[in-house]
């Protein structure tokens, strides 16, 4: 028989751990620009100058942080999961703490593509790396941020709708599901299907079924979750 498949939705919290500020604080700021003026098609072709440099200025960022246990315990639970990890981040953390199945439901910093078809993407080759108005895809449209930004289509959802629908347990990390259609990944799980959700704030799931809620932070929910589930096997 082999490994039971753990798969798991991460959302801000799990990267706040490591300092990295959340997407969408409630005073409807990212890291002080308004949202719509940097996370929306509109904002970019007001601005693009604006919008390049912000994203540029969050990945040079990204160096300062590094992965938390949060992050490290879910490599670590490939030892006797099979684990699929659907986030909600435009981080690297993940990647950098060694997980191998990841879905970035909302693009990744670490990459662009072209302004006309996002499908054309491009690795960055670094976090020093820039982007600028004028730099070109391979279409000849400019570049842009790899980022599904506000009422734009989520293209990885039905990826991530599949894995759901294969998972055996689901775990929750950080995220406050009020973003859909990530918040609506539990419809899709098997009946039988236990949901733990870590968390220091309650989370509100839209589920009848029981819900195991850990009320803490990353790292220390993460420790909780691996002795329960570790226990049962």
């Amino acid at each position: 028989m082999g490994k039971k498949r753990l798969v798991v939705l991460t959302g801000a919290g799990i990267s706040a751990e490591s300092g990295i500020s959340t997407f969408r604080d409630s005073d409807g700021l990212w890291n002080e620009y308004r949202v719509e003026d940097v996370a929306t098609p509109e904002g970019f072709y007001r601005n693009p100058k604006l919008v390049l440099d912000f994203y540029n200025d969050m990945r040079k960022d990204l160096k300062n942080h590094q992965p938390n246990y949060g992050h490290i315990a879910l490599k670590e639970l490939e030892d006797d999961f099979d684990v699929k990890i659907i986030t909600q981040n435009v981080d690297d953390l993940h990647e950098r703490a060694g997980s191998s199945s990841i879905i970035h439901l909302h693009g990744e910093l670490m990459k662009v593509c072209s302004s006309k078809d996002t499908s054309l993407v491009t690795t960055l080759p670094s976090m020093e790396s820039e982007i600028h108005v004028g730099d070109k895809a391979s279409d000849g449209s400019q570049l842009r941020p790899f980022i599904v930004w506000f009422s734009e289509p989520v293209p990885m959802i039905e990826p991530a709708i599949e894995w759901v629908e294969q998972a055996d347990i689901f775990l929750i990390v950080g995220s406050s599901l009020v973003v859909y259609p990530a918040a609506g990944l539990v419809h899709y799980l098997r009946r039988e299907v236990p949901i733990y959700v870590i968390d220091p704030k309650p989370v509100t799931v839209p589920s009848s079924r029981p819900i195991y809620m850990i009320q803490k932070g990353a790292s220390e929910g993460m420790k909780e979750f691996k002795s329960m589930v570790l226990a049962k096997e």
